[in-house]
């Protein structure tokens, strides 16, 4: 018999984007379609089975979106260029470069080259200065995904202690940040951090971030703590799990993600959000 509430991502995230594709809907009759456009560089499978999935999305609430492939032996000037085009591209609200990038293009130079205004993945060295300041900007998909998680679910984060187990720009660091600007105390773990379960069992919330199979289990979890669990990974039947032991964890938490079927759907989410606030922003710019 499980404990904890399932937070279900795919139901969250579909009623955020029934209110997104209201937007879309007010903006057509303004004369706006907000427009994504997804660089894509080589054939990495899993970037392109992400890809499809982003193109689907837009597409089922009514942005257009563009998807650009180049080679894997594109030039990083050529990247660079097809950025800047796409910063001066009138249809274009919201500008993401699907990572991994091949070796040879400098994937910091990339992500600040794209403009500030049209960075709906957040990525930007702008837009991390700004989320760290508090100010308004992009929020990163991912993070910002698991704070409408915690909100949906009426998870109260003011004063509560969160722990996050993995530091990466993309996860770790902005989830911490956001989490502290709702008033939670924030504890940053990681693969170097000695004991961690001493510290994750101090955790009212744990957000797992750190890309290995079923590395959170019960001894790192205190009876009616919220976790949240970003991984996937693949087991060797090939099936999706998380960086959590579902089947250990469910029976002491209070709440939890599932995988798939959590935080994933809301990173899609999120960025569809992003880029019709993009194109809300632009259209009063344009008054």
């Amino acid at each position: 018999m499980s404990n904890a509430m399932i937070i279900n991502g795919k139901e969250i995230g579909q009623e955020i984007r029934k209110s997104v594709a209201e937007e879309v809907a007010k903006l057509k009759d303004q004369g706006v379609t907000p427009g994504l456009a997804v660089i894509l560089v080589g054939d990495n499978p899993a970037s392109q089975t992400y890809v499809r999935n982003k193109q689907k999305s837009c597409e089922a609430i009514g942005i257009y979106s563009e998807l650009i492939k180049l080679p894997n032996e594109v030039s990083e000037d050529e990247l660079l260029e097809q950025i800047r085009s796409l910063n001066n591209s009138e249809s274009i609200h919201g500008i993401l470069v699907q990572l991994p990038l091949p070796k040879h293009i400098n994937e910091d130079k990339v992500i600040a080259t794209i403009s500030p205004e049209k960075d709906v993945d957040g990525f930007s060295p702008v837009s991390v200065g700004k989320m760290m300041l508090g100010q308004e900007t992009y929020l990163p998909c991912t993070p910002y995904g698991v704070m409408k998680l915690l909100e949906y679910t009426q998870v109260d984060i003011a004063g509560k202690h969160a722990v996050i187990v993995g530091r990466s720009h993309i996860v770790g660091k902005p989830m911490g940040q956001l989490l502290l600007q709702k008033d939670a105390t924030v504890t940053y773990t990681h693969s170097k951090t000695p004991d961690l379960p001493s510290i994750t069992k101090q955790a009212d919330i744990i957000v797992a971030a750190v890309g290995r199979p079923n590395f959170i289990t019960k001894e790192h979890v205190k009876p009616g703590a919220v976790v949240i669990d970003v991984g996937i990974n693949r087991d060797e039947n090939n099936k999706l799990i998380g960086d959590v032991h579902f089947a250990e964890v469910e029976q002491i938490a209070s709440h939890i993600t599932p995988v798939p079927g959590g935080v994933g759907p809301m990173t899609i989410t999120m960025l569809l959000y992003n880029t019709v606030q993009s194109a809300q922003k632009k259209l009063l710019q344009d008054k």
